[in-house]
C-alpha cells in the first residue's frame, strides 16, 4: 500500500520540536547509535536535516551531508520509522534528499546503513548503491555499511 503523498509534509530541523523529532527516528531506527539532544544540535550546523511527517505523524527524517572540502561523495541517509515503510514514504524521502545532493555537485554519492537494517539495505542496494565499506565501532558489534552510486 502506498501512502497518499499529498499528506506528506517534509521540512528543515528548525527548533527544538523539529530536532527531538528528528533525533526519535534517528534513535527508533539505529537504536546502536542512539544520540542526546546536544549530539543532534551539533549535527544541525554542519548538515541539512530534515524531518518528514504523514498528516501530523511523524514517519521519517533524512541527513544529507556535504563532500569534503575539495569534492568527493555527499552522504544522504534517509529513515522511515518501521511501522510506516512500505508505503512509498521513503522512495519520496529518497528523491527528495537526492535532489538536495545533487545541488551539491558530489562526484558520488553515498549512504550509511547499520547492518542490522536489513530492510534500509535492500533499499539501497535497489537503489544502484554498493558496499563499498563497513565500520565496526568494536569487536563483535553489527557494523555500519558505507555504500555508493554514482552522482546522477
Amino acid at each position: 500500500m502506498v501512502a497518499a503523498m499529498s499528506s506528506l509534509r517534509i521540512g528543515p530541523v528548525t527548533d527544538d520540536a523539529t530536532l527531538e523529532d528528528w533525533r526519535l527516528v534517528h534513535n527508533a531506527v539505529v537504536p546502536d547509535a542512539a544520540m542526546s539532544t546536544d549530539e543532534a544540535r551539533e549535527r544541525v550546523g554542519r548538515y541539512l536535516l530534515e524531518v518528514a511527517y504523514d498528516g501530523d505523524v511523524l514517519v521519517g527524517c533524512t541527513t544529507v551531508r556535504p563532500p569534503e572540502a575539495g569534492g568527493g561523495a555527499s552522504t544522504v541517509i534517509v529513515r522511515v520509522l518501521p511501522q510506516w515503510r512500505g508505503r512509498g514514504l521513503g522512495s519520496a524521502l529518497y528523491e527528495r534528499a537526492m535532489r538536495q545532493a545533487a545541488e551539491q555537485a558530489p562526484d558520488a554519492v553515498e549512504t550509511v546503513v547499520w547492518a542490522a537494517n536489513t530492510a534500509g539495505v535492500r533499499f539501497a542496494e535497489a537503489r544502484g548503491f554498493a558496499e563499498v565499506d563497513r565500520y565496526e565501532p568494536e569487536p563483535g558489534a553489527v557494523p555500519y555499511l558505507t555504500l555508493r552510486r554514482p552522482s546522477a
